[in-house]
């Protein structure tokens, strides 16, 4: 073995060093391959309805059908999709992808600043929206002409009477529909009846075309859109699936996915993942209810389960979880955050399962390195690094560490982004000349090839598995009549891991801490408000004038 990948010698058993990059062009490809053995499986539940993979395979083609047929769009434009967990998502993306377009996933809690700059970036020309979020995209088009809207209702996929009765309490007697009219707006399930009218032949999509369009943080708080292939995507889908394949009964699985879809972990790990296995992939619309998500994963024999920190955490102070069934369980991983070893050791304690730690980004599509999932305990490593997958650790001049030393955590596979979608600057900065990309995370490595997240290089902040950048959160307040001065810094909270504080001068004395959070209610999705306040008469900075954060998070002492 190769001294330079020590964590070959380190594989689970039947974990091969490569994978084959060639098996499938495009994520329709692996999801043929899949229904052509587990047709009558079911590939999706949620809410009490179940959808099989042919069922799957017919929605998907008249929601393409609609796209080409009807709407004329061209292989490459973009789809907006801005849904919670339900069935409409998955028959979403892959009606789009079997279309040749590209997905842009879009967090249905952005607000109109938030969802504008998307909007614009992507060139999106299509918007899918759930009707609670429809006041917003509203507001939305009108200032951003020429994007055709199609909506659609929580219950619209779960049959009658049921669909109704939920669409009728969420408008009606929750309230949690506001009133919105989107012009020329056609609503899903007619997309369906008009697509299937029109005969969709298989568009060619090969490794390098766009799969989808995921939008990131980025230092400068400009949200960008990496740029993930279908190569990038079937990559990380056939790495995954080697390592945890020895673990997996084909078509028997049953995977709870409550992390969001729009989010790169739930997206591949559980959607496309898990396709590949034929496994069924149940669906929770809102896991913040703990309550409801406990009383439903009693209702499921769940054999695997994938979430990040903050989702162990609630699940296990919550009464009953420990009543839940965890016999069929036998694969719980977590990623999108640090998982803490108190949370691992409680979730192992209850299950009887390993939470196993995996690490990766958005601009990786995301896995780079998780733990054997036949590890006996958590332990406080990220894991090794996948199939067909190199990772180093670079100092500040780019040059490679030896074992043990902290520096920059570089990757280097297939699963890595093409780049920032028109931004070539951006791209430049975090892929090198050699093809490693740059993920920000100071690590070290051991002698058996296990990385370790020591700190993170920049001042992003993780909320919940979600960055945060401290510069988007300072753009949006300053923008107050009454701010002088503002600085953002993550400081450790009990629940989200981290939370957002933000420190701020006074330009108008009567300024007051429920203000700036009333204005950031206004202004930004919830994980990205700051928790906490604080005034100052003045912030630290540098002989240049930049704002010094560190020393808002680590104050001098005092000589």
């Amino acid at each position: 073995m190769s001294s330079e990948r020590p964590w070959l010698d380190h594989y689970p058993e039947g974990v091969p060093e490569e994978i084959d990059l060639n098996e499938f062009q495009s994520i329709p490809a692996v999801f043929d391959a899949a229904l052509e053995r587990f047709r009558d499986n079911i590939a999706f539940s949620n809410m009490g309805k179940m959808i099989t993979y042919g069922e799957l395979d017919r929605l998907s083609r008249d929601f393409a059908g609609y796209l080409l047929g009807e709407l004329k769009l061209k292989k490459g434009d973009r789809v907006a999709i801005m849904l919670p967990n339900c069935l409409q998502y998955p028959v979403a993306i892959l009606g789009v992808l079997r279309a040749g377009l590209t997905v842009v996933n879009t967090n249905p809690m952005y607000t109109p600043r938030e969802l504008k700059h998307q909007m614009v970036d992507s060139g999106a020309s299509v918007i899918l929206v759930m009707d609670n979020f429809g006041a917003v995209v509203q507001e939305v088009l009108a200032d951003v002409p020429g994007v055709r809207a199609i909506t659609t209702g929580l219950g619209d996929m779960l049959g009658f009477p049921k669909g109704m009765i939920v669409n009728f309490v969420l408008r009606h007697v929750k309230k949690m529909v506001p009133d919105y009219d989107i012009q020329g707006a056609v609503r899903f399930r007619d997309t369906l009846t008009l697509g299937r009218m029109h005969q969709v032949s298989n568009v060619v999509i090969d490794h390098e075309d766009l799969a989808f369009l995921q939008y990131t943080g980025g230092t400068t708080g400009v949200a960008k859109g990496a740029m993930l292939t279908h190569r990038n995507l079937v990559a990380n889908m056939q790495q995954a699936a080697a390592w945890v394949g020895s673990n997996i009964r084909m078509g028997e699985e049953i995977i709870v996915t409550a992390l969001p879809l729009y989010h790169i972990f739930a997206l591949t790990a559980n959607c496309l993942v898990f396709i590949k296995f034929g496994a069924r992939n149940h669906l929770i619309t809102n896991p913040r209810d703990m309550p409801g998500f406990v009383k439903e994963l009693k209702s499921i024999p769940f054999t695997a389960f994938t979430g990040v920190n903050t989702l162990f955490n609630g699940l296990l102070h919550t009464p009953g979880f420990d009543q839940v069934d965890f016999s069929h369980l036998h694969l719980t991983l977590g990623g999108g955050m640090a998982v803490q070893r108190a949370v691992a050791d409680k979730w192992k304690q209850v299950t009887g399962c390993t939470l196993a730690e995996a690490y990766g980004l958005t601009e990786t599509s995301p896995a780079v390195c998780i733990n054997p999932p036949e590890l006996g305990a958590f332990n406080g490593s990220i894991g090794l690094p996948v199939p067909s997958t190199d990772v180093c650790i670079k100092d500040d001049d780019g040059n490679m560490l030896p074992m043990g030393e902290v520096g920059e955590l570089c990757v280097k596979g297939p699963q890595v982004m093409r780049g920032y979608w028109q931004r070539p600057e951006d791209t430049a900065q975090s892929i090198d000349a050699g093809g490693w990309l740059h993920t920000g995370d100071m690590a070290r490595m051991d002698e058996n090839g296990y990385f370790y997240i020591v700190d993170r290089k920049k001042d992003m902040i993780l909320v919940s598995g979600f960055n945060v950048y401290p510069n988007e959160i300072e753009d949006v307040i300053a923008m107050m009549p009454g701010v002088l001065e503002v600085a953002a810094i993550g400081v450790p909270d009990e629940k989200s891991g981290e939370a957002v504080k933000v420190f701020v001068v006074k330009k108008d004395p009567a300024l007051s801490v429920e203000a700036i959070k009333a204005f950031c209610r206004e202004n930004m999705t919830g994980y990205k408000q700051p928790r906490q306040v604080e005034f100052r008469d003045e912030l630290p900075k540098s002989n240049v004038g930049k704002i010094l954060r560190k020393e808002l998070r680590d104050p001098p002492k005092a000589s």
